[in-house]
């Protein structure tokens, strides 16, 4: 692993090889988000390690240099124009007045996955976060599948570099999550959204609920929404399973300024561990680093407005390897509401013991990530791969292991145990 010396901002007091606790979290108030700040104070340890320096993939670096050159913004500044694969703007400017939404274009078209991926078997817990709380686990959740397929953007895996289908469909990507394998009363249940290039149509998304035995059409407008269809208790929304994940054109972005930040992208532990001291509320004590983070503010466009639960949010987007390390969410009145922290590490496989998802190459898995409602405590803690799972190699990224097929209700329907 390659490492450099990245200066901390003025005032900043921590290098590698320091601790951070509650007890001294000042020291790191200014080099996180203020949602992140606050799962430092109620208990969120920090081993503070060397920045690494983050590759991205072959295939998508040659794709990058490829396809970049004819790539522009249209007139209105939303849509992408001759985009194929690779980074659609790998050379920014601070001073375009539309560097944000190029920002969130490059988030979108992320080096992390750029064919396919398979996370099979992963679990969160519902808890309520502290400073010392003891472990409490409201409720348990089990994955069967957290699965992905992009027809534009292809590097790895025919077809390169995108489907023929997309002439068809117009189809971005097609997501799916199913079957929900824990709580029992929601077993069997997923739901398989589809993410369109036309900039005025919205997201397809159909849930299925086995008890009923009811395929239901969803309101885009509810991927804001953390309840799941049998209420439990969660944190997570579907806008944030990976990020900021809601279309980018129902969005108007404020570049805020560049930041040298911490960051967990190279974790140590996969499975991850479960934080002893803050209720089990994150991964921890977890490395952290030095990165070069752009902030950008994100703010519902007038066609979303009245659905979107968030007034805002606040994206903090590694510019190396293009992902949120983590997210801050602000309710209608403009106060802090939900934080959203991500833990990924860069390897050759995403478990020491992996025999089947090993790469030539490194890459960026996320191993950990964390919902939390600021203003309640509330938190979903999730374990990618789960601790408790059959299954541990966890993430299949560009390897072929969904297809089209995975991605429509039939098949939904029949993955219900």
């Amino acid at each position: 692993m390659l490492a450099i010396a990245l200066a901390a901002p003025a005032g900043a007091s921590v290098k590698p090889g320091d601790v951070i606790t509650a007890q001294n979290a000042y020291k790191v108030k200014d080099l996180v988000s203020p949602g992140v700040y606050y799962k430092v104070t109620r208990g969120m340890a920090m081993d503070v390690v060397p920045t690494s320096i983050i590759q991205w993939p072959p295939p998508y670096r040659d794709a990058t240099e490829k396809y970049s050159e004819q790539v522009r913004l249209s007139a209105d500044g939303r849509s992408l124009v001759n985009y194929v694969a690779g980074q659609p703007f790998p050379f920014l400017d601070p001073n375009d007045p539309r560097v944000a939404t190029k920002i969130m274009w490059n988030a979108a078209f992320r080096p992390i996955t750029s064919d396919d991926y398979d996370l099979r078997y992963y679990d969160c817990d519902d808890v309520y976060s502290g400073l010392s709380k003891p472990y409490n686990v409201i409720d348990y959740f089990q994955i069967g599948h957290y699965a992905g397929y992009d027809e534009v953007g292809r590097t790895e895996v025919d077809p390169i570099p995108i489907d023929p289908d997309f002439k068809v469909t117009g189809r971005y990507w097609m997501f799916g999550l199913y079957p929900i394998l824990a709580p029992e009363n929601l077993r069997g249940s997923g739901f398989i959204r589809y993410r369109y290039a036309q900039p005025t149509k919205g997201d397809d998304i159909w849930q299925w609920t086995p008890g009923t035995r009811r395929l239901r059409r969803m309101n885009e407008g509810i991927m804001s929404d953390a309840v799941v269809s049998g209420g439990n208790p969660t944190s997570f929304d579907p806008d944030h399973y990976s990020g900021f994940n809601a279309k980018v054109e129902e969005y108007d972005y404020k570049f805020l300024g560049q930041k040298t930040m911490l960051a967990s992208v190279n974790a140590g532990h996969s499975p991850e561990i479960t934080c002893t001291t803050d209720g089990g509320a994150s991964a921890c004590p977890e490395n952290w680093e030095l990165r070069q983070l752009y902030l950008v503010q994100a703010s519902p466009r007038t066609s979303i407005s009245d659905q979107a639960l968030q007034s805002k949010s606040i994206l903090y987007v590694d510019g190396e390897m293009w992902f949120e390390p983590y997210v801050d969410e602000y309710d209608p009145n403009g106060q802090l509401w939900q934080n959203h922290t991500y833990w990924l590490t860069y390897r050759d496989r995403p478990v020491p013991d992996a025999r089947i998802a090993i790469y030539p190459f490194k890459r960026e898995f996320v191993v950990g990530a964390a919902a939390t409602d600021v203003q309640s405590g509330m938190t979903t803690m999730c374990y990618l791969p789960g601790q408790n799972t059959p299954e541990h190699e966890c993430w299949y990224i560009n390897m072929g292991g969904v297809d089209r097929d995975f991605f429509t209700t039939n098949a939904m329907v029949r993955a219900a145990p």
